[in-house]
């Protein structure tokens, strides 16, 4: 039996920070985790922004409402789903991941959850689990499950490399040069067709 994880942003839907960054007006914002591996760097470091700018959870959640999935996603998500389970692991958080969800006709979602003051400042994260992509697929494992993962950042390379198959959609120049073992796809079809012969080998 075969469950496939994939990666959220920059797989299904435009990646949040990004979106906002050009919101906002703030283009530091714009760092992600395809350009800094260590996500509770990245994430302490994005904090520190949003409350140099007096900016909180409404602000964000704002853009996110004005976020639709990447043209494709959900017509691939529905066609995944019809070969068996899909599950998206993400780094992002419940509180940003509700109205993407409702466009992707609520597939299921293991994330994370943010800390947020009465006023609406976001005063810190709460980590599911260490290493959670990575985590989540082995304890699948655990359980009976063959996995197979996609994503396009440093911290989906755990979960692909962990899975019976995985394969890079839409990744970096940077991170395909540093993982030349792993397939590297750029369109829903290519990617469809890649898990279905997976789960056929």
């Amino acid at each position: 039996m075969y469950i496939t994880c994939l990666d959220l942003e920059g797989v299904l839907v435009p990646e949040i920070w990004i979106a906002f960054a050009e919101a906002s007006g703030i283009p530091e914002l714009k760092r992600t985790t395809r350009d800094e591996p260590d996500y509770d760097k990245l994430m302490n470091w994005r904090l520190g922004i949003l409350k140099e700018h007096g900016l909180g959870l409404k602000e964000i959640q704002e853009t996110i409402e004005k976020i639709d999935p990447l043209p494709g996603a959900k017509e691939f998500l529905d066609k995944l789903r019809d070969l068996g389970q899909v599950i998206i692991i993400s780094d992002t958080f419940t509180q940003f991941a509700k109205p993407l969800m409702k466009k992707l006709g609520w597939p299921t979602i293991f994330c994370n959850s943010l800390e947020v003051a009465p006023d609406g400042e976001i005063t810190g994260f709460h980590m599911r689990i260490e290493k959670s992509k990575y985590t989540t697929v082995k304890a699948l494992q655990s359980i009976g499950f063959e996995t197979i993962a996609s994503g396009d950042s440093y911290n989906d390379l755990g979960m692909i490399k962990a899975s019976k198959a995985g394969f890079l959609f839409r990744s970096t120049e940077q991170i395909k040069k540093d993982n030349p073992g792993i397939a590297a796809l750029e369109t829903y079809d290519e990617l469809f067709t890649a898990i279905k012969r997976a789960m056929e080998e």
